[in-house]
């Protein structure tokens, strides 16, 4: 089994791998929450020493002032998006945390490291409330849009859903709800369905997604979904009553979470997520800069389910 140095790129939360016209590129969360910055390289590897390029960096003032969290990078029909939440400095400091929402930006360029990157707004849903973590993805030939938010009816945090896209920043029709937090493990410190990833294996659609508060109690979940049915009957997705990813106390690796996937060159297909060496956090963990990327092989079990296995050890490479 291939494995990577542990950690892969010290310091990025929230990590997400993407594989496009045979190069790979990375975007995460920084610890000052305050830019976007984008690495590219030929192979998985090389992102480890790949420069990290500054394409965006937050206004002083505005809707997009403070916290910038959790970015994805997608290429939609010839188009790079950036998908990012931020929160506004004003509604921080006068109603507390969870005051994001969702936004775009976009480049029409070649090369999304030195392209013109343009500034399409707040992506609007049918509630304005606490809305992260959105990712994309092309199925039965339509693009959706799917990510965490606030329902004002629901206890907790954030709950996953699910909606086609007109265009990268606007939805289309009415979302489905696929998740809540329902389960102990999704509600340890807080009741949380958030950061949802994508990925598809024989007749299955794949949804994992990350669950409770940002400390060892983080962890991992999974819904899916035969190819064939509609996405957006909510009937349709199953839910494992169980977390398939999580806090290792012999590895030391502690609040695995917030994954993405990407493949090797060889089409392996690859967990991408951060954890934690070390439970002893001063403070809010939110601003504990030492959630690291880390990279390990998935397998695929006979059922055709996923088992993501046990977060491995540090390494000393």
């Amino acid at each position: 089994m291939k494995a990577w140095p542990n950690p892969f790129i010290e310091q990025r939360a929230d990590p997400f791998i993407l594989r496009h016209e045979g190069q790979y590129y990375f975007i995460a969360s920084v610890p000052e929450y305050d830019r976007l910055e984008i690495r590219q390289a030929a192979t998985l590897e090389g992102l480890r020493t790949a420069e990290a390029i500054v394409v965006w960096r937050k206004p002083f003032t505005g809707p997009m002032s403070k916290l910038i969290w959790a970015p994805e990078l997608h290429n939609i029909d010839g188009v790079w998006v950036i998908y990012f939440a931020a929160a506004q400095t004003e509604a921080l400091d006068s109603l507390g945390m969870f005051q994001h929402r969702m936004f775009a930006l976009i480049c029409h360029d070649a090369d999304p490291l030195t392209g013109q990157w343009e500034e399409k707004g707040q992506i609007k849903t049918p509630f304005d409330t606490f809305a992260l973590d959105a990712t994309t993805f092309r199925h039965q030939g339509k693009q959706w849009y799917l990510w965490a938010q606030k329902a004002p009816d629901i206890a907790g945090n954030s709950n996953l859903y699910l909606a086609e896209l007109e265009n990268p920043w606007t939805l289309r029709g009415e979302p489905v709800m696929l998740s809540r937090p329902e389960f102990d493990w999704e509600c340890r410190g807080f009741l949380v369905n958030e950061g949802p990833a994508v990925i598809v294996h024989g007749d299955r659609l794949f949804v994992s997604y990350s669950a409770s508060a940002t400390d060892e109690n983080y962890c991992m979940g999974l819904l899916w979904i035969d190819l064939n049915a509609d996405p957006l009957q909510a009937d349709n997705w199953h839910k494992s009553p169980q977390p398939v990813f999580m806090t290792s106390y012999e590895h030391r690796q502690y609040g695995p979470g917030h994954n993405s996937f990407t493949e090797t060159a060889a089409g392996e297909n690859v967990l991408v997520y951060h954890a934690r060496n070390y439970t002893e956090i001063e403070g809010d963990p939110l601003y504990d800069p030492n959630r690291h990327t880390r990279l390990k092989l998935i397998r695929w079990q006979e059922n055709g389910m996923p088992d993501f296995g046990i977060p491995p050890a540090d390494t000393d490479a």
